[in-house]
């Protein structure tokens, strides 16, 4: 190997011998932070939706649709509604990460002004979940006499279907019938799924039908189109929002479903509670704040109910919302993220104080590296030092013969000639050569003068 090629490896060496413990240290305390803080969300999570054909199950493959761009796997998990969805995410073994809940549909929410200890969060409000009431014209004159129903009150003794114990409209129908002073005992409430009921209404076995749903909704679409079917008017709207918290009064604007058939032919009052996004309060915050991007994306557009940018929000929400929705929605996407794929801005995010203490520690340690480094290469020097002193000292005891002392430092410089030490340093190595031969020199006069040291 060329003397230059070796020279520059062993100048590496040193180098890599010097700064090795620093640089392992540095790895080490970045994969104990990486490991601590878990800056990369799993690539995995499962979302309760609700019953097939619903508003729930459509924006549910929506999310999955957008969330899978970033590599993000989400499983739809098909519930009754929103009741089920937090019995789902209350359950530890569920494997429910996240889940669409409708306000009001909690049959355990605590009294106003208490604390929830059901350890959710919420990342925002979606949209309007109206509750749309339809219910047969020709039941209505069968039983008052006229088309149009103007109160809940008029329902005693019909048959009315509210959906299956697991959806959120049971609880939130009983809160609204109590309301109107009706008990359970005064209508007979039937609890179908959504299309079994909406097929048992058209064909007269049934009433009415009451669910919430966005107005997205398959059905929703078609029961607005259906002759002989009338959507309930809620005339008390306001007072309903006031009574509830969790409801808010919307307008169904006429003509918004057909312009051209102008259907509705004119503004029906409706209530709505609204759609939350909830979770564990231990979900991950990089994936918290995917979610919330895809909400914006899936729900920031102008609706039936809506304006563009009014959702999602943090508005109506019956859980905390978590630190970083109420981030996004008061700042919008990191700034990071306007410039870098997901996972870099991602990383960098999280990771960022943890770099800047690492850099507030390292650098003072990293002080001690160039004269750990001059130490090294010095000492590959230094110590020949000591066996020319040996030498030396033998010469002036007498206690060697000087043709045995030339030999030892014979030895000595020729193992001295093949040290290989950095540019920067060779004139400490020139240096020692040269005492190597001022001792020689030395020898060499006294054995010209014929002197032999006693006992040589």
């Amino acid at each position: 190997m060329p003397r230059a090629i070796r020279n520059a490896m062993l100048s590496l060496r040193d180098l890599l011998a010097t700064a090795g413990p620093f640089v392992l240290l540095t790895l080490a305390l970045l994969a104990a932070a990486y490991w601590y803080l878990q800056p990369t969300p799993p690539k995995v999570v499962t979302l309760a939706t609700g019953q097939e054909q619903g508003a729930y199950d459509a924006f549910g493959r929506r999310y999955a649709q957008w969330l899978g761009r970033y590599g993000i796997e989400v499983r739809l998990r098909p519930t009754q509604g929103a009741a089920e969805n937090l019995d789902l995410l209350r359950d530890p073994d569920s494997g429910i990460d996240l889940a669409f809940v409708q306000g009001g549909a909690d049959a355990e929410a605590p009294s106003p002004g208490q604390p929830r200890e059901d350890d959710l969060v919420a990342l925002g409000s979606l949209f309007y979940e109206p509750v749309w009431l339809f219910y047969r014209e020709e039941s209505a004159r069968q039983r008052l006499g006229h088309d149009v129903i103007e109160s809940l009150t008029e329902l005693r003794g019909w048959h009315m279907n509210v959906g299956p114990p697991g959806s959120g409209v049971p609880n939130l129908m009983l809160r609204l019938l109590q309301a109107n002073k009706i008990d359970a005992g005064d209508l007979q409430l039937g609890e179908l799924s959504q299309s079994p009921a909406v097929a048992a209404m058209l064909e007269g076995r049934i009433d009415a039908v009451a669910f919430a749903s966005a107005p997205e909704a398959l059905l929703v679409q078609m029961l607005l189109q259906t002759p002989g079917i009338r959507l309930l008017d809620f005339s008390q709207a306001e007072a309903y929002s006031r009574r509830y918290p969790f409801l808010s009064p919307v307008t169904l604007p006429r003509g918004v479903v057909d312009l051209a058939a102008d259907r509705p032919p004119q503004d029906i009052r409706l209530i709505a509670p609204t759609a939350m996004l909830v979770a564990r309060d231990d979900i991950h915050p990089a994936l918290a704040q995917l979610f919330v991007q895809a909400a914006q994306a899936i729900h920031g557009e102008a609706g039936w109910f809506q304006r563009r940018g009014d959702f999602p929000s943090a508005r109506s929400l019956e859980w905390p919302l978590a630190k970083e929705a109420e981030r996004y929605l008061r700042a919008g996407p990191p700034w990071l993220q306007r410039y870098l794929p997901f996972w870099l801005a991602n990383l960098i995010d999280r990771m960022w104080v943890v770099l800047l203490s690492l850099v507030a520690v390292l650098i003072p340690l990293s002080r001690v590296l160039p004269p750990l480094y001059e130490f090294r290469v010095r000492s590959r020097v230094f110590r020949w030092y000591g066996q020319l002193r040996r030498i030396e000292d033998d010469l002036a005891e007498g206690g060697e013969r000087p043709s045995a002392l030339l030999a030892r430092l014979d030895e000595l410089d020729a193992r001295v000639e093949r040290l290989t030490v950095p540019l920067s340093h060779a004139d400490e190595l020139y240096a020692l050569r040269s005492h190597i031969r001022m001792v020689r020199d030395k020898l060499l006069q006294m054995m010209g003068a014929g002197g032999e040291p006693a006992g040589g």
